[in-house]
């Protein structure tokens, strides 16, 4: 019979580690914690469908873009002429492509040809040879820098920016109608009025 009270407070023992699983809902606190976790990433799971929302946009901007470009050969590009010495005008095409570039263009859709001495980048990168040079052309990442000499063999680009930087009078001509050819939207000239106005109204 002495074992029979003992057994009874052997149960009361088991009551006491009950304060335990007391403990155990303290360890149960944490639990939840990480269950607002898991609620945390569906968050991040929902901007992800917003990702192709945007993709969906630049299909809105490719489709009426392809429209614009495709009329733009077609129609005769804006001329805008910068006044400019033979000295000043590889400057004024720079300062015009600068301009270009603030405004929004893509590098890729600007070629600038010389009619005198060619512009810097073109003298460097031809130094390593035409096949070099023509690649970074094909590639049509980046501004392409030609000579009038070589401005026939560069493809159309919607804005192409002239510098009338000295040469003979074929070479500004050559390099007025090849650039005229080739601007799919807007030529900028920079040169001497009265020069390009004389050349323009040779029939370019």
């Amino acid at each position: 019979m002495p074992l029979s009270p003992e057994e009874p407070q052997i149960t009361e023992m088991a009551q006491g580690p009950r304060a335990t699983p007391a403990g155990a809902r303290i360890a149960q606190t944490p639990r939840p914690v990480p269950g607002p976790r898991p609620a945390a990433p569906p968050r991040p799971g929902r901007p992800g469908p917003a990702r192709p929302a945007p993709p969906v946009q630049r299909t809105r901007e490719t489709a009426p873009a392809a429209p614009v470009a495709a009329p733009a050969p077609a129609a005769t590009p804006q001329i805008q002429l910068i006044p400019a010495s033979p000295d000043g005008a590889l400057d004024a095409a720079e300062e015009a492509v600068d301009l270009l570039l603030d405004s929004g263009r893509n590098p890729g859709e600007v070629l600038v040809i010389t009619t005198g001495e060619a512009h810097p980048w073109a003298a460097h990168e031809l130094s390593f040879g035409d096949a070099s040079y023509w690649a970074q052309h094909d590639a049509g990442d980046d501004v392409f820098y030609a000579d009038a000499a070589v401005a026939a063999r560069a493809a159309s680009r919607p804005v192409v920016v002239v510098a009338v930087n000295g040469g003979a009078e074929s070479a500004a001509a050559t390099a007025l109608s090849a650039a005229h050819g080739r601007a799919g939207a807007l030529l900028i000239v920079c040169g001497d009025p009265q020069r390009v106005n004389s050349v323009l109204g040779a029939g370019v």
